[in-house]
């Protein structure tokens, strides 16, 4: 077993005998024990331990590769634990009949959550430290071109990889070293002496997709690698195992036959998905219902304009739609397609409607009406997406499913103001159209919870 299995399995177990010993030490403080004191209850804990598991689990927590010591997930693991409260409230105390242990008293299920936060992030933060100070250096051996190591090695500083990148070839990927470049022949390495030297610092091989190949020698080493936990990717399988995208590079018209695209493959589960939009929607707008008119007439008394923004948007099969939002910009503000983080022709009440994501309360009831998703990719508007089919290969790709008001590229890409932009949001949009699963919308709606918070929003 490798040790990023070991740290999860152990991290899972520590965080059942949390679950136990904190709610059993609560109950004993605050009730003396919903039992004989001599007989800690374990049954009736078994249901706040595995939405415990579930909701730190849509957060990553329990990844190695994720950085426990970071502010963004000490958020999200706060988030995740308020809504696993929530759940076991509401199944405890309207679900299961009476009777059950831990209905006797609310107070104790509420606090055992409260300390469970700062417990379960201590251990984290332990764990995560003293793993790193072992470690040392640890590094990621790329095989391929000189000019895709180069864009691999901009994607990792992009995306804040602590790994180091070793290029490694072999002289059959090449060619003759006579027609090498100057600087490619002082920075390759060789591939054999590489996986010897480094075999205990490499977290992962990444091989480009070439029609070149590997040496027996060279191929037998890496399997051999494979079965001692040092894993071997694919350039693609790398970008979706780590990044969780899909790179645009292998991006063609079958694309869309391959594995995955449930949403689109099963019709089950694009009810299930519309049922729970209805649902959500109407209690979302239910919900808001107090702050429509408070921000309604905030709107007004800023310019006296209309209150809500509305503009055409493409949505699932290119079907044009009317979007509605709060307007957060100045009535026939002329300017720029996108949107600056400084653009004045925002109003005062339209950045903190914008931070905040209350902009779009209204977009409930496009939901509602069944032209967008609570999840998927952002709703563009019309001019811009006629745009992008002409100058992005495959850009059609995105319209399979609704659009929604929040998604995976939302939460994982900052607001685009450009093509570039455009064009690396799509590779999160499409890893969301290709590896749908209600857990994956769960883990988006924990972490857009966190945007919001943050007033991340734009």
């Amino acid at each position: 077993m490798t040790q990023g299995r070991l740290t999860a399995l152990g991290l899972l177990l520590l965080d059942g005998v949390a679950v136990v010993l904190t709610f059993n030490l609560v109950a004993w403080l605050w009730l003396r024990g919903f039992g004989p004191l001599h007989l800690p209850i374990f049954e009736p804990l078994l249901l706040p331990a595995l939405l415990h598991v579930l909701g730190v689990h849509l957060i990553d927590g329990y990844n190695p590769r994720t950085d426990m010591m970071s502010v963004t997930y000490t958020s999200h693991h706060t988030i995740a634990l308020f809504a696993v409260l929530l759940a076991t409230l509401l199944l405890v105390h309207a679900v299961i009949p009476a009777g059950f242990t831990l209905q006797t008293s609310r107070f104790v299920t509420t606090m055992s959550y409260v300390l469970l936060i700062p417990v379960t992030l201590s251990y984290r933060r332990v764990i995560y430290r003293a793993q790193k100070s072992h470690q040392g250096q640890h590094y990621f051996l790329f095989l391929g071109s000189p000019e895709a190591c180069e864009a691999f090695k901009e994607e990792c500083r992009k995306t804040r990889m602590k790994q180091g990148v070793l290029y490694a070839t072999h002289e059959a990927l090449l060619g003759p070293s006579a027609s090498r470049p100057a600087h490619v022949a002082s920075e390759i390495g060789d591939v054999t002496r590489y996986l010897s030297e480094y075999e205990d610092q490499l977290d992962a091989i990444i091989l480009r997709e070439t029609s070149h190949e590997l040496p027996p020698k060279v191929m037998q080493r890496l399997i051999e690698l494979q079965f001692q936990g040092v894993p071997t990717y694919t350039l693609e399988l790398f970008h979706e195992v780590y990044w969780r995208k899909i790179p645009l590079y292998r991006l063609n018209q079958t694309w869309l036959f391959q594995e995955g695209f449930q949403i689109a493959r099963e019709p089950v589960f694009e009810r299930l998905k519309r049922l729970s939009d209805i649902v959500l929607s109407a209690l979302g707008l239910l919900l808001g219902l107090p702050l429509l008119p408070i921000i309604a007439i905030a709107v007004w008394l800023e310019d006296r304009g209309p209150v809500f923004f509305t503009q055409p948007r493409v949505g699932k099969n290119h079907q044009v739609f009317n979007l509605h939002k709060f307007r957060t910009m100045r009535v026939h503000a002329a300017g720029a397609e996108y949107t600056s983080r400084d653009d004045d022709r925002i109003t005062r009440i339209g950045r903190l409607l914008r931070a905040s994501r209350l902009d779009e309360l209204p977009q409930l009831w496009n939901v509602l009406r069944g032209d967008m998703s609570l999840i998927g990719p952002r709703a563009e508007w019309v001019k811009l997406v006629e745009r992008y089919e002409k100058e992005i290969p495959c850009y059609h790709f995105r319209h399979l499913v609704k659009p929604g008001i929040t998604g995976w590229a939302q939460i994982n890409y900052p607001y685009g103001a450009s093509v570039e932009d455009t064009l690396r949001k799509l590779e999160y949009d499409l890893y969301y159209i290709r590896y749908f699963s209600f857990v994956l919308d769960a883990s988006i709606a924990l972490k857009t919870i966190h945007v919001m918070l943050f007033g991340k929003g734009r």
